[in-house]
């Protein structure tokens, strides 16, 4: 068909028409094409609605979370007690700084089935449930849903009477042990690393639980239930550390049915502490979220490779150093370099040893900077920095005079350290502090500067004194099973092992041989053995990353890493939990022609390791993770 218009053109109405379509279904095409690019690889009709832009304008499916308002459990507590009120507002505000929406539920929306739409049911301080309740929060685990829970869930009924701990039993897979007593205003819990629950909280932190709610011990009885945490302090308490550790669970994650729980056995309103404190605090909340609404988690690995745990040798130079030989085979036939301390003083007696030191290992000096006057002394008594500098330069001029090797470890004589120790020791070269006082986690801590960073390494371990000279464990045997049941502890919580030993005592001669039963056994287990500048520089190198992981599309997760320092850094491996089973995984980049990382993928745990190298000062890479979800 031809149309004439008014001026005479002729138009072929067909072709017209044809080319429309033809333009059409070009401009859906790139749109595909910009689509895939952005969010990976989808079906355009499926999974158009899942997309992050499409739901956000087009699909609203309301709050995602319930919090419930026990009614039952608020009649336990005595007349005006604000005690439930207070935590169910914490955890309001905890979700408004996550940008979640939720309800506020009622006991009657649990026991009419109301609250089967939400993804995530927080339940907090709900000791008192009604047996409809129970039924129902047991349903909507086992159909896929989501729980988060604390202190003695549904061990009340609705009417105040005792029901038990069958719930945590069958839904947990956890026995009840104890409550933990107020004989302290507060209790130490501490948080294991290696897990998606743990990402960002440093392996072994002690978080400060108020003991005014009675916390809850308990036992993980099933492999589906995972220990997050646990009360049992090893330095004071008495009994078989594993045992201990295991009996005192206080956090605890697994699944149930097709859904998931993570336990605490405290309320959110009973973690007390400083301002770091509540920021690692707030991270491990967040989380707790983002893994029950199935939300990627990323961390960079504390360990390199395939490591759980690490351990790294420390012999003191104390009365007797001459029995600092006796372990120098020991060493040097499994290729340890460990760092040894001594005082000025010392080395100036003995120089000989400590030219053939120098080649066995590193050195560190210990020097006294001051003392508190007690470890409750708000008073620092500690020196100025110029007395600081100058006491720090003397030894290290001294033993490096000697030595005719670089000093670049400090141990404080009374264990204390400052600001202004740091800056001391950055300006005089060192790079390592071992300290007695850094006792808020098992894995290094790097302490920042404005001209330079240092390693702060504390006590993760029982060492001599406490092991021969304290506990008088004359016995070879016996020395060597107490300090196997650190490395085990240590292993347990993700940290590292710190072996101190003293030449006065592990040195001498009938003792000096369980130093090598207990390499061998760090040797077996997945524990790396290091020393101290590869330990600075993969540590330094992790906190200098700076990452982010971004959900683009049910198969696409965009992680971004940045390096914001003045450093390359070399090597680090971030760790994703991808939270299902995935196939035909595929890692690409944004940008062409950047390197693509070296990834490794576990179906059990569902977690991808990406092993980065080289990233640039200044630099950052995005990285696209495209895979298939993998029915289970």
């Amino acid at each position: 068909m031809e149309v004439v218009n008014k001026k005479g053109l002729h138009v072929n109405v067909f072709w017209l028409t044809i080319s429309g379509i033809v333009l059409l279904f070009l401009s859906v095409l790139t749109y595909f094409y910009v689509l895939k690019g952005v969010y990976g690889n989808f079906n355009f009709f499926g999974d158009l609605s899942s997309l992050p832009g499409f739901s956000e304008y087009f699909k609203d499916d309301g709050p995602k979370v319930g919090i419930l308002y026990s009614g039952y459990t608020e009649n336990l507590l005595a007349d005006g007690s604000t005690w439930l009120a207070d935590n169910v507002t914490q955890w309001k505000r905890q979700l408004d700084n996550l940008k979640i929406t939720y309800d506020v539920l009622q006991d009657s929306d649990l026991e009419r089935g109301r609250h089967t739409k939400y993804k995530l049911l927080i339940l907090p301080g709900s000791k008192s449930l009604s047996d409809r309740e129970v039924s129902n929060i047991k349903k909507f685990i086992d159909d896929g849903g989501s729980v988060l829970a604390t202190s003695g869930t549904a061990s009340y009924s609705n009417n105040a009477k005792w029901r038990g701990w069958e719930f945590f039993s069958e839904v947990f897979g956890m026995k009840f042990v104890k409550e933990v007593p107020r004989d302290e205003p507060y209790k130490i819990l501490t948080i294991r690393g290696g897990y998606p629950v743990t990402a960002g909280v440093p392996a072994g932190f002690p978080m400060k639980i108020a003991t005014w709610d009675l916390p809850i011990k308990m036992e993980v009885l099933e492999p589906r239930t995972n220990q997050v945490s646990f009360w049992f302090n090893y330095r004071v308490e008495q009994g078989l550390v594993m045992e201990g550790l295991k009996k005192s669970a206080g956090i605890s994650y697994g699944t149930y049915g097709k859904g998931r729980f993570i336990w605490w056995g405290f309320e959110i309103s009973a973690m007390i502490g400083f301002q770091e404190d509540y920021i690692i605090f707030d991270r491990f909340v967040t989380n707790c979220v983002n893994w029950l609404l199935y939300r990627p988690i990323s961390v960079i690995k504390d360990w390199p490779g395939e490591y759980q745990a690490a351990a790294i040798v420390t012999p003191i130079l104390s009365d007797q150093p001459e029995n600092i030989e006796n372990i120098l085979p020991i060493l040097s036939a499994k290729k340890i370099k460990p760092i040894f301390f001594m005082e000025p003083l010392l080395a100036e007696t003995k120089p000989d040893l400590v030219k053939k030191l120098a080649g066995f290992g590193l050195l560190g000096a210990i020097v006294d900077i001051g003392y508190l006057n007690s470890v409750n002394d708000t008073v620092n008594k500690l020196f100025s920095y110029e007395a600081q500098f100058e006491k720090i330069k003397s030894a290290r001029d001294k033993i490096k005079a000697i030595s005719k090797a670089d000093v670049v470890g400090l141990s404080t004589a009374f264990g204390f350290y400052d600001n202004r120790t740091i800056k001391a020791m950055v300006d005089n070269g060192f790079y390592m502090l071992y300290s007695d006082s850094v006792s808020d986690r098992s894995v290094p801590k790097t302490v920042l500067m404005k001209e330079g960073s240092v390693i702060a390494v504390g006590k993760t371990a029982r060492d001599d004194y406490e092991v021969i000279r304290d506990n008088n464990l004359v016995n070879p045997e016996f020395q060597y099973y107490t300090y196997e049941e650190d490395v085990q502890r240590v292993l347990f919580e993700g940290g590292m092992m710190v072996i101190k030993l003293h030449t006065d005592l592990q040195c001498l001669p009938e003792n000096a041989g369980v130093l090598n039963e207990l390499l061998n056994k760090i040797e077996k287990e997945n524990i790396w053995i290091t020393d101290a500048k590869h330990l600075y520089d993969w540590w330094s190198s992790r906190n200098k990353v700076e990452m982010r992981v971004e959900v683009r599309s049910d198969n696409r997760v965009a992680v971004t890493v940045s390096n914001p320092s003045n450093d390359i850094v070399k090597d680090f491996t971030i760790s994703i939990d991808l939270q299902r089973k995935a196939q035909n995984i595929k890692v690409s980049s944004e940008i062409i022609g950047t390197k693509i990382p070296e990834y490794k993928y576990n179906p059990a745990t569902k977690m991808i390791y990406l092993s980065v190298k080289n990233l640039d000062s200044g630099e950052s890479r995005i990285y696209y993770i495209d895979y298939d979800f993998l029915a289970s």
